[in-house]
């Protein structure tokens, strides 16, 4: 059930997690509970919510243990303003990249777009019906050019006929009702859903332009309707179907309702007081002082991001942010370096410390079945579009989960992600021929999985074996 985030305790976020990610418990619930105390924080009365910062996160494991993959499942949790971002893409003030800033903003555009949803939403049931209306007339309309006009008999005395005459008469509203309301009845139906219609649809002209700012090297969107600008919206005229006509028009309806003004206001709040930034490969701007060459901004991008967790207002394009409730998670692997790399300042600024664990071969054996998106079953559902169906027995995902771990003893340790490439090799053939091949339905044993993996793992130092 999608419950929205605050509904949630920490024990009921952690069993939705556990639905995608084996194992890393420690993780999951620090995770849990930084996200309950946002939800706790909002009841508290103003004046003391102001008092009570959050507690950053730093999670620390090797790669391919479950980091980013929290990542992705809280942002389908969380009812908040969610991104994402690489450590690796920010470079100190002053280098050709982007500046760290950058991540607030991208928060901001976020929020901006959860809040038009959930207010589109309100709006799609007076949206779709508006739509509806505009699409019922443009069937009538096109239904009526393929009819023959129908004169009025004329007396032919001159003396009769008004100079102002046309030739044309007014329809009867009633009759043209009760024409809409057959159109619109076949409409619900389906009945005209492959009709080509001539749409207009705004096109977006905001053009995206790379501008120096005082934080360096940016992508700037110019809003259009705020400013008179050299790139004015303009309509082009679309033939699509009723049935994609009407999508673009419920959508294009319900914009027109919605206040973009207080939308952004709303969105800055909500990011202020409910965004989470995961900060991912912070390990990869670690780095011993006194370094040189490409490494010389590590510890510059550490300086930059000083200020943006401990609390700090960023200028963004729908006003100003401030930084001082925004949750962080950073992640990393620490392959090389290690968390006492990072200046003490920042350091001091992710107090709660994570381990996550490797993985062995029993958690590569749930892997395999047990998540909802488990790596079985989406090979199982692609090769059913070919009308193949595959099956494995109990030992042979014992099988596949021995040799994805030897192989990571033997060569570098990827974790999870070694699957990957062992299910890919064992299924190789049958993806390949599954168009053309002649037996349907496939059952994989431990004596076929070993027959197929048993070289590869054998000659896995080789590079044209290389896993």
């Amino acid at each position: 059930m999608n419950l929205p985030i605050e509904e949630l305790t920490p024990r009921q976020i952690v069993l939705e997690l556990d639905k995608y990610i084996v194992g890393q418990a420690q993780a999951k619930r620090a995770v849990a509970v930084a996200l309950r105390n946002r939800y706790r924080r909002q009841q508290l009365p103003f004046v003391e919510r102001e008092d009570i910062l959050p507690k950053n996160i730093l999670m620390v494991g090797p790669t391919g243990v479950g980091k980013t993959e929290i990542a992705r499942r809280l942002a389908q949790l969380a009812r908040a303003p969610f991104i994402k971002v690489e450590a690796t893409k920010f470079t100190e003030v002053g280098y050709v990249g982007r500046d760290v800033e950058s991540m607030i903003r991208d928060l901001a555009a976020s929020a901006v777009r959860l809040v038009e949803r959930e207010k589109m939403e309100l709006v799609w049931p007076e949206a779709e019906r508006r739509a509806i209306e505009r699409i019922v007339e443009m069937i009538d309309d096109e239904i009526q050019k393929d009819q023959p006009v129908e004169e009025p008999e004329i007396d032919l005395n001159m003396d009769s006929v008004s100079p102002f005459y046309t030739g044309y008469t007014s329809e009867d509203p009633e009759k043209r009702a009760a024409r809409h309301e057959s159109i619109l009845t076949e409409l619900l139906a389906g009945k005209h859903d492959s009709m080509i219609l001539e749409i207009y649809v705004e096109e977006s002209s905001n053009p995206f332009l790379q501008v120096f700012t005082p934080g360096g090297m940016e992508e700037m969107g110019i809003d259009t309707n705020q400013l008179a600008s050299p790139f004015p919206s303009k309509h082009v005229a679309r033939k699509i179907t009723v049935s994609e006509a009407r999508v673009s028009m419920i959508d294009d309806e319900a914009r027109k309702m919605i206040d973009k003004a207080s939308i952004q206001r709303e969105a800055i709040i909500r990011a202020e007081q409910t965004g989470i930034i995961f900060l991912d490969e912070i390990d990869k701007v670690a780095g011993k002082s006194g370094s040189s060459g490409p490494d010389v901004s590590r510890e510059g991008v550490q300086r930059d991001l000083l200020p943006i967790i401990e609390g700090s207002t960023v200028a963004t394009k729908f006003g100003p942010c401030k930084t001082d409730h925004i949750l962080f998670i950073a992640a990393g692997a620490f392959h090389i370096s290690k968390p006492s790399d990072l200046i003490p300042e920042l350091q001091g600024r992710l107090p709660i410390r994570v381990q996550l664990e490797s993985l062995n071969e029993s958690d590569f054996r749930r892997i395999l079945f047990e998540p909802k998106n488990a790596l079985t079953r989406q090979y199982q559902r692609l090769l059913e579009m070919e009308g193949v169906s595959i099956s494995f027995t109990e030992e042979a995902l014992d099988e596949i989960a021995k040799y994805a771990m030897q192989v990571n003893e033997k060569m570098e340790n990827i974790g999870a992600r070694r699957l990957h490439t062992v299910m890919e090799r064992l299924l190789e053939d049958v993806l390949f021929e599954a168009p053309e091949i002649d037996q349907k339905v496939i059952e994989y044993t431990a004596e076929k999985v070993r027959g197929r993996l048993d070289k590869v793992v054998r000659e896995s130092s080789r590079s044209s074996f290389a896993l």
